[in-house]
């Protein structure tokens, strides 16, 4: 039983896990007629910036555009968006049938067999629709390999980053996109509330990832974790794991980190707090890293640079001793990064990060603080950025005592 009535231990996992239920009722995919709108919105932007067309490979800028799921390998698998007229494929020859089930939105899928150049393909493509001596973005995800072979063939082509049109578009989310982001993270706090629920002193790290695991299943996400950090004590200090992590004793700090997707959207949350009775270095460093997690919040405000908010959190550690910079005891790394379809995506919370904050932009807030050989807090909550100003997708952690609020709400 948990005495303290804050929610950390005093389950079994069976407990735990049939408190959960699927969370994922009357949330919806994404429609063809985003898709749609998405590749007229990457046309403009390629018009203003006279790209001729854009590669797509296969993997989430793929995905983001015409809902085609495919994952990228040594095999060409890719669209093409003209600046003007229709969208269309290019595949291996013996995955036309397979992609064309894929597929949401819909164009000619022009195959290459096994003995064939699918750059010679994509050249002759190109050729056709009078583009081969213009400007061809690629996407910035495009293999070197792949990349190398489109330049060797198509010599009068001029290449750039296609970024400025996929990140262009991809940076401010939709509502729909946000309600599937919002969905997710509400999820994985859930998950985050029932591993607290079944820790107990000697527990394993490989215990808790197996159960987040099964929890994440059993609130909706098909596929589980997309990842979990699970960190005991002076482990904790080191931000994305150890080698051979230790189990649990009591008063040991506690970090988890984890996450999961609905509909390709991703949710990042991490909690820390304390198995046991924290100590008071625990008790200020859990409190510094809250302060500077909200001021990095209260810093993101529209038409600022989004290195404003990493500068925001990076000023108050160090007027609390920590740092400089990137100095440890301190927090090592960038204060946060955007997200959506990829978990970590464009722009990001760091200060040197010019882009300006606009509604619609989603990131994580996650200034850790690093105590070498001693422990690591990091308090990770989302964001996402409205007309109004910054607005939580996750309510922040409540106290050390209280991380999951349940004693507050008594």
């Amino acid at each position: 039983m948990n005495i303290n009535g804050n929610g950390i231990g005093g389950c079994t996992p069976e407990q735990a896990l049939s408190g959960l239920s699927n969370m994922t009722d009357g949330i919806e995919d994404i429609q063809i007629s985003e898709y749609q709108a998405r590749i007229e919105k990457a046309q403009a932007l390629m018009k203003a910036q006279n790209i001729d067309a854009v590669y797509l490979n296969a993997g989430s800028n793929l995905y983001y555009f015409t809902g085609t799921r495919w994952y990228a390998s040594e095999r060409m698998v890719a669209a093409v968006i003209p600046q003007q007229g229709d969208i269309f494929y290019i595949a291996p020859h013996f995955e036309v049938d397979t992609l064309t089930q894929y597929m949401q939105i819909k164009g000619p899928i022009y195959g290459w067999h096994e003995h064939e150049s699918p750059y010679q393909l994509v050249a002759e493509l190109l050729a056709e629709k009078g583009t081969a001596s213009g400007t061809l973005g690629l996407d910035e995800a495009t293999p070197f390999f792949i990349a190398n072979g489109l330049q060797q063939l198509l010599s009068n082509t001029h290449f750039v980053d296609a970024k400025t049109v996929t990140a262009g578009c991809r940076m401010c989310k939709s509502e729909r996109e946000l309600a599937l982001m919002q969905r997710a993270k509400d999820m994985t706090l859930r998950v985050q509330q029932a591993a607290a629920s079944i820790l107990h002193e000697g527990i394993t790290t490989k215990e808790v990832t197996e159960f987040i695991d099964k929890a994440h299943r059993k609130v909706g996400a098909v596929n589980g974790s997309s990842f979990c950090i699970v960190l005991f004590g002076e482990d904790s200090s080191y931000p994305h794991g150890v080698k051979n992590p230790k189990a649990l004793d009591t008063n040991d700090v506690v970090l988890i980190d984890t996450g999961c997707q609905l509909y390709g959207y991703n949710s990042d949350i991490t909690r820390t707090y304390v198995f046991g009775e924290p100590s008071d270095r625990q008790r200020a460093m859990w409190q510094l890293e809250k302060d500077a997690q909200l001021a990095a919040f209260n810093a993101a405000k529209i038409g600022e640079p989004c290195g404003v908010a990493d500068t925001a959190a990076r000023d108050l550690l160090a007027a609390h001793g920590m740092g400089p910079g990137y100095q440890t005891p301190g927090c090592p790394h960038r204060t946060g990064h955007g997200t959506g379809l990829d978990i970590h995506e464009w722009p990001y919370l760091v200060g040197s990060e010019k882009t300006l904050l606009a509604p619609g932009m989603t990131f994580s807030n996650e200034p850790m603080l690093v105590l070498p050989k001693e422990f690591g807090i990091r308090l990770e909550d989302h964001f996402y950025m409205t007309e109004n100003g910054p607005k939580w997708f996750t309510e922040p952690a409540h106290s050390i005592d209280d991380p999951f609020g349940l004693m507050t709400h008594q």
